[in-house]
Parts: C-alpha cells; structure tokens; sequence
C-alpha cells in the first residue's frame, strides 16, 4: 500500500474497513433512521470520521471542507456533505450509543480479518510499551 497523500485517500482507506451494512443496521436498532431524512447514518459517520482526521476545529471547517470536496465524498459509498445546522441538529439528536456500538463492531470485525490487530490482553497496567503506539487523534 502507497501512503495517502490527502485526508480523503486517507478517510476512504478507513471506510473501507467498515462493513457496508453494519452502520445501516445499527442504525435501525437505535432508532436513528426514523429521524434522519436528507442526512444519513452513513453522511454522519463519514463526517465524523473526517472531523478527526483534518483536526477540524470547529461545525464551519468540517461542513466547508466536505463541502468542497463534494466529488471525493460521494464516491465514499454514496455519502453528501452536510450543511451546518443538519450536523449541528444531528449532533445534538442522534444517540451515542451507535457510534460506541459502531467502534466495537467494527473492532471486532477487524480482529476476525486480522487476529494480530487487537494486540495481546493483559490483566492490569503493562509495565512498559515495547512498541510504539499511533493514535488518530
């Protein structure tokens, strides 16, 4: 794999790891589909995800710059960008729960793809990191 020399490269790489019908499904068992009209499960997560990703800091960075890569995020499995007020309202509406299901989920289904990816588990505080650890923050 070449590095990614964009957020977006680097944002379809992520997604592609999610399974195309877990964030549809969880959706429907927290209820968040009924209320979601124009803005999908699936736009809010990708949203999210880019949010993370370009260290946004703030509703305007994150909706102006999917905004204007409008092209790049429709090829993400169909996703639109969103205006301020609709991540604003599905930001204050939508459930947490879905996205902690939504980690796990997809965590575990990482594991089965690759049994090295979780790491070893160890009872209490390791002592010492012998590896180094990279975190999207």
């Amino acid at each position: 794999m070449k590095s990614a020399r964009s957020k977006f490269s680097t944002l379809k790489q992520i997604c592609t790891y999610i399974p195309g019908h877990l964030v549809a499904k969880l959706a429907r068992s927290h209820g968040i589909d009924k209320k979601c009209r124009t803005f999908s499960p699936w736009s809010h997560v990708v949203s999210l995800l880019y949010a993370q990703l370009a260290h946004s800091s703030g509703l305007n960075n994150v909706c102006d710059g999917l905004r204007l890569h409008k092209g790049k995020l429709g090829a993400i499995r169909g996703a639109t960008p969103p205006s301020r007020n609709t991540l604003s309202n599905a930001n204050k509406n939508r459930s947490a729960d879905m996205a902690e299901e939504l980690f796990w989920s997809v965590f575990e289904h990482l594991k089965t793809l690759s049994p090295s990816f979780g790491g070893k588990t160890y009872k209490g505080f390791p002592r010492r990191f012998k590896r180094m650890i990279h975190a999207v923050n």
